[in-house]
């Protein structure tokens, strides 16, 4: 390497947690609202996290501040003697008005068509607007890669901020984030490195182990 070729800066792997099911996934829009814990299988999931994060060394468990996503950081912390560090960027959406209601109405209303087709335009009532959340996602996981690099932080997190965030690394329009899927449980890898283009390593993962994956 020449002297004057300055070395490559360290990569940060970013593994974006989807938080366990809950009683009311797929049924209600629970935003923020408090109280609203892990199902049965949801703590199954968090179990599974850890076991297939196993082969990976972390240092930190960075969670949002809601009880599912901190319920689902804790065994994977647990088990690397790690505090879970709560982190209100990694916070769900804010669906104002919205908060706790039946996703069968919300899909009835006008306003439906716009979340699904040009969520970028849209804001929803007394909340944030998708491009807020986003944001607010992105800059978040951008400051965790300065503050830990070429380091590994579990970041549990929610649906649609995690869809959001992975549409920007990957150089998608927020108006197509929604084709992207991210289930109860899943764990989708971002290494970012400053100067660098971000690699989007895997998306929506259930099932294999994780410890191939590492800082780059």
């Amino acid at each position: 390497m020449s002297a004057l070729t300055a070395p490559a800066p360290a990569g940060t792997l970013l593994l974006l947690v989807r938080h366990g099911e809950t009683p009311t996934t797929g049924k209600v829009l629970p935003g923020r609202a408090p109280g609203l814990h892990l199902s049965g299988n949801g703590h199954v999931q968090a179990e599974r996290l850890a076991e297939r994060l196993a082969g990976l060394t972390l240092d930190a468990v960075l969670s949002s501040p809601l009880e599912r996503a901190r319920e689902t950081a804790a065994p994977t912390a647990g088990r690397r003697g790690l505090e879970v560090v709560v982190d209100a960027g990694l916070t769900e959406c804010d669906f104002g008005t919205w908060t706790g209601a039946e996703l069968a109405q919300l899909a009835r209303l006008p306003e439906w068509q716009a979340v699904q087709h040009t969520p970028s335009a849209f804001r929803f009532p007394e909340g944030e607007s998708f491009r807020e959340m986003q944001g607010r996602m992105v800059g978040t996981l951008e400051r965790l890669c300065r503050a830990y690099p070429g380091g590994a932080v579990v970041c549990v997190s929610h649906a649609d901020p995690i869809k959001a965030a992975v549409a920007h690394f990957l150089g998608t329009p927020l108006d197509l984030f929604q084709r992207i899927g991210i289930d109860p449980g899943s764990v989708s890898a971002v290494a970012l490195a400053e100067g660098r283009a971000p690699a989007v390593l895997t998306v929506n993962s259930t099932l294999e182990p994780l410890g191939a994956l590492g800082p780059p």
